[in-house]
């Protein structure tokens, strides 16, 4: 386990938005590996955030890849509309798909990366059929909705199943599958969600809320790192 396996992924619904641009290319200098962009349509989560628009006016301000997360039913009308705005990887629930099958294939087909998101409560048995038309699993460590809550604790135990059947699924010829959690990530729990198998984290007020002097963020991302390491 060391720092180079680890994925940082800050959620900009943390950031400025008045000077988004600033922001994206401050975390990316800072070293992050990910922009993760949360989608909200205040129908399947009761919150409204940002569309594609926005993934578009941002795309040029960085190199590293853009990670949707779609908090929006249904699904499958936006994943073109986000793939044409710049978008590298897509992930949706499947609350808000009738065929996941279909919806997976559907983001590949527009040159994407395809992720499946599980909310605290969903199955992972939803994964049994589709494992090998994921690029991601994005698990829940809240509720979705709101930045800024607490990490459920539960979903440690989730994780640790997940990178089971993940480990599963490459010992038996599968392809690599990224897993990633988003919700509540702090510098005093990033290395035991990383030691129960999680290689991608989603931060966001614990990246854009940090009292950095010159607002570059390059020291809570490097302590990040850090605590994430340790064995």
């Amino acid at each position: 386990m060391n720092i180079s396996d680890i994925r940082i992924a800050p959620s900009i619904l943390s950031a400025d938005f008045s000077r988004l641009g600033e922001e994206v290319r401050a975390i990316q200098a800072a070293g992050a590996d990910l922009v993760h962009f949360d989608v909200m349509d205040n129908h399947y989560v009761p919150n409204l955030t940002i569309g594609p628009l926005v993934c578009e006016a941002i795309r040029p301000h960085v190199t590293i890849p853009i990670d949707v997360h779609l908090m929006a039913e249904p699904v499958d009308a936006l994943i073109p509309l986000f793939a044409k705005a710049g978008a590298n990887i897509i992930s949706f629930h499947p609350e808000a798909s009738r065929h996941l099958d279909r919806t997976l294939s559907l983001i590949r087909e527009h040159g994407c990366k395809a992720g499946l998101a599980l909310n605290p409560g969903t199955s992972l048995h939803l994964l049994d059929h589709v494992m090998d038309k994921l690029d991601m699993v994005l698990l829940m460590s809240v509720n979705p909705g709101f930045g800024g809550q607490q990490f459920i604790t539960a979903t440690y135990n989730k994780i640790k199943m997940l990178r089971a059947r993940i480990d599963a699924h490459k010992a038996e010829g599968g392809q690599d599958i990224w897993l990633e959690v988003d919700g509540g990530v702090k510098a005093d729990n990033i290395g035991a969600i990383r030691r129960a198998g999680v290689d991608t984290f989603v931060a966001g007020s614990a990246v854009f809320g940090a009292p950095d002097a010159d607002k570059a963020y390059i020291t809570i991302m490097q302590h990040l790192r850090e605590q994430a390491a340790v064995k």
